[in-house]
């Protein structure tokens, strides 16, 4: 049995032949055996295979003696948030998120929606899945369950309403889930939204949900200079990531989103503790400190991040990706909170997206994230940090090396995912500085290469 879809934190492959409904049901029933859940969420995304595989996987789990409530069509985020709300033994979502259409995949919690990934029972189900299985002495059962409503209700808790006035915002949801949510939250809000790629489709005709491609970002920052809108937003598939655009229509890099989102967020708790990832910082370390916070750095990827909010019982964690984690929201990430707290932070503050974000850009220039393929990830990262470290100012191994010195700093690491190298560099107000630093570690890093 081919199981190349289990990967280091979900599943993902190409269906039918890396993940389909035979392998669903034993994953279902495997899931129990490991978990031991007897309550479990299941939900799925857009996927023309959605369905199918969701509905074999609620299979696998009845027969493991497990109760299914099923939330049907959603977000990953709906299944963390039900799992938790509702005090369930666990939750399973069938998504691929900004995968090709012909992939599907899982992402799987258990209690408090906690992430099973692949240090903590991912590999036991992969591994169980080969096994024979009998059916438990008692099936489960099957209910629907409805969450819009409760969830809904959940995330307004996060803002003010009486002090939200009318903006015109773009949304994109990439013919994924996220236009089910707007159109859920919309008569709460005085917002008059303009709404693009917004029906769920999943044969997605506008192209695969995923905002960080730049070709994917034309159709929204035009659509934000047409309808003169204050802000634009653009969800991945399962929307459990959102991107922004300014009034200028200009794409912003989730790292100085974090830096906002973590002010706005101190502001409101007086302080607390903030996670953030180590590959770009001194934005979010100036942000978090001035607003009375504590910033706490943890390694990249969701599992790490979930597992430090909750061991630091932080408030909020960010990581440039645009994956936004709350302390109310299970630790879990949530791709419709921040834009609701960037929303009120316009309407509070009377300033545009541009002058929030202007001064941090210019404050602290960053590279973003630059992608390279190497032979041997591991010496080319130790060679470049014996060719740096002996000037810098500190150098620490959180994930991957990061060095800085007293006006730059980089941080180079393995990808999680992917079989590539990851650089991101940043300055102190000298732009320059950063794109020359930037490309001298990058053609060192091609001759190391070669």
């Amino acid at each position: 049995m081919d199981l190349s879809c289990f990967k280091a934190y979900d599943l993902r492959g190409r269906v039918p032949d890396q993940l389909n409904a035979n392998l669903a049901e034993k994953i279902g029933r495997a899931y129990v055996e490991v978990t031991g859940a007897r309550k479990v969420i299941v939900g799925y995304d857009i996927r023309e295979s959605s369905p199918e595989i969701a509905d074999a996987l609620s299979s696998g789990l009845m027969a493991a003696g497990a109760d299914v409530f099923d939330i049907g069509l959603g977000g990953t985020e709906h299944v963390y948030f039900a799992t938790s709300h509702f005090g369930m033994d666990g939750g399973i979502m069938v998504t691929a998120s900004h995968n090709p259409k012909d992939h599907n995949g899982m992402k799987m919690v258990g209690p408090q929606s906690r992430p099973i990934s692949s240090d903590n029972g991912l590999n036991e189900i992969r591994d169980r899945v080969l096994e024979p299985f009998a059916d438990a002495p008692e099936q489960g059962s099957h209910e629907p369950l409805e969450v819009m409503a409760p969830y809904v209700d959940h995330l307004l808790g996060y803002i003010d309403a009486g002090s939200l006035k009318p903006l015109k915002i773009v949304v994109n949801a990439g013919n994924g889930g996220a236009g089910l949510v707007v159109d859920a939250l919309e008569k709460h809000l005085p917002f008059e939204f303009i709404k693009l790629h917004h029906e769920p489709d999943g044969s997605f005709p506008n192209g695969v949900p995923n905002p960080i491609l730049p070709e994917n970002r034309a159709v929204t920052a035009e659509a934000v200079l047409e309808h003169k809108a204050a802000m634009g937003i653009a969800w991945d598939g399962d929307f459990d990531r959102c991107f922004f655009f300014d009034e200028n229509a200009r794409f912003i890099e989730g790292y100085y989103i974090v830096g906002l989102l973590a002010d706005q967020f101190l502001r409101k708790t007086g302080g607390g503790k903030v996670i953030h990832d180590p590959r770009l910082t001194w934005n979010t370390l100036d942000l978090v400190k001035a607003a009375g916070g504590e910033p706490v750095q943890s390694k990249t990827g969701h599992a790490f991040i979930k597992q430090r909010m909750r061991d630091e019982d932080a408030v909020y964690g960010g990581e440039m990706s645009a994956h936004h984690y709350f302390r109310d929201f299970a630790y879990c990430d949530s791709g419709m909170i921040p834009w609701l707290l960037v929303a009120e932070r316009l309407c509070q503050s009377g300033q545009p997206l541009s002058s929030l974000i202007d001064a941090r850009i210019e404050a602290y220039p960053a590279s973003g994230e630059i992608n390279r393929t190497i032979h041997d990830p591991a010496k080319v990262i130790q060679a470049i940090e014996e060719s740096y470290a002996g000037d810098a100012v500190s150098v620490n191994h959180v994930d991957g090396v990061s060095i800085e010195f007293p006006e730059w700093r980089f941080n180079l690491r393995m990808s999680n995912t992917e079989p590539v190298v990851r650089l991101n560099v940043e300055s102190r107000a000298d732009k320059a500085l950063m794109e020359q630093k930037t490309a001298e570690l990058l053609a060192e890093m091609d001759r190391l290469n070669s």
